[in-house]
């Protein structure tokens, strides 16, 4: 490695990029190229670096592979960068089997611990979990050390774990203030400010009140029957009963939440259920059938009783009951949390991470944009989403897969 290669990694460590593209940017040597790919994706130059490395990584070639290797993990963390969540990770898994082969352990754990920043993003978080698990982060320069507690810290805020998160945030903050790197300071401050951030409503008898995420987690861990809009269910303490596939089930069990202790008309449940303003008696008719199945499922957490005019909800044990709802409402809340983070994604990611349909995503994007919440960048294939960052309260719950449903 030459002097003006070393002295240019040594200026990406710190993070300053245009430092490291002084000493190499009219450079096309294959050490140069990697560097240079680094430094455009730290100045947000995302489609230049992904460019770079590729020919960085074809110039290494076969003989050369361990550079080779980094080459392609710096890529993925690029295309982590531009939320491109659709390729293999397989390249990724075999890049990160190669730096270990060649004893490079801090560039092996950085692979891992893109996957696993992968698949939080895609919601997937047992997954995500058992891949933190294996990963060692002793020993290792500040930087990554802050970058894997701010992944474990992620994992157990959109569990509500608040405690582990907690001390997940302390540690990366730590390492960040020693790493001296401004970017991931800030990365690890916004984490810490989403605790402040008003995370859910909690809305019953008493009104409408807004709850921070410990907040959230002591509400979900007393013995109020809580209807969750959030994850789409309802349950007290332990017990849970899931109803994200059951959509009229759960508008009924809402409706009637929302009213307790009294009760709802009638022709407002099947409103609210059925969607229509003119009920006829095969609404009805399906009303009591629905409610026969609601009252089945609630059993043993609590009872639905006919009144003159509709139905009232009964909790046993005297419980409290209380209804949770995301922080914004709208069929389209989990989408506009995804966008709130900055960063630019691609309807395929965006499909993906939302277990939808490239064309249901492209339709609420589309209306999304006629309502000025969302604005797109690029034609075509290289057209990207992005919105402003929803500042003023935190997205966790509106992410997708935020609470575990079992």
């Amino acid at each position: 490695m030459d002097s003006l290669i070393a002295a240019s990694a040594r200026a990406l460590a710190a993070g300053d990029a245009l430092g490291a593209l002084k000493r190499v940017a009219l450079r096309d040597d294959p050490p140069a190229l990697a560097l240079r790919g680094i430094a455009m994706a730290q100045l947000g130059e995302h489609p230049r670096a992904r460019e770079l490395l590729r020919r960085a990584a074809r110039g290494f070639g076969a003989h050369e592979e361990h550079s080779r290797a980094r080459c392609i993990v710096a890529e993925a963390e690029v295309a982590l960068a531009m939320r491109d969540l659709g390729g293999s990770p397989r390249s990724l898994s075999a890049a990160a089997s190669a730096l270990e082969a060649h004893e490079d352990h801090a560039n092996a754990l950085q692979a891992r611990l893109i996957a696993a920043r992968r698949l939080l993003l895609l919601g997937r978080l047992a997954e995500a979990e058992a891949a933190l698990a294996h990963l060692d982060a002793r020993g290792l320069p500040p930087s990554l050390a802050a970058v894997t507690e701010l992944a474990a810290a992620e994992l157990a805020l959109r569990s509500l774990r608040i405690a582990p998160a907690r001390a997940a945030l302390s540690r990366a903050h730590e390492a960040a203030t020693r790493a001296r790197v401004p970017a991931l300071l800030a990365e690890v401050n916004e984490a810490l400010a989403a605790f402040e951030r008003p995370a859910a409503r909690r809305i019953d008898a008493a009104g409408e009140q807004p709850l921070r995420l410990d907040e959230v987690a002591a509400l979900l861990a007393s013995d109020t029957l809580v209807v969750d809009a959030c994850r789409r269910g309802l349950g007290a303490g332990d017990a849970w009963r899931p109803l994200a596939r059951r959509p009229v089930l759960f508008s009924l069990a809402r409706s009637l939440a929302q009213a307790w202790p009294g009760d709802v008309d009638r022709e407002a449940l099947i409103e609210s259920a059925f969607r229509t303003r003119r009920p006829d008696e095969t609404h009805r008719a399906r009303l009591r059938v629905e409610i026969g199945r609601l009252r089945a499922l609630v059993a043993g957490l609590a009872g639905i009783e006919a009144t003159p005019r509709g139905f009232v909800l009964r909790p046993l044990d005297g419980r409290g009951v209380a209804v949770l709802a995301p922080p914004i409402d709208g069929d389209q809340a989990s989408l506009v949390a995804l966008l709130s983070d900055g960063a630019a994604w691609s309807t395929s990611a965006l499909a993906l991470a939302l277990g939808a349909s490239q064309r249901t995503v492209q339709r609420a994007l589309v209306e999304l944009e006629a309502e000025h919440r969302v604005r797109s960048i690029g034609k075509a294939r290289a057209q990207k989403w992005l919105s402003p960052p929803l500042a003023g309260f935190t997205t966790i719950l509106l992410l997708p897969a935020a609470l575990p449903i079992e």
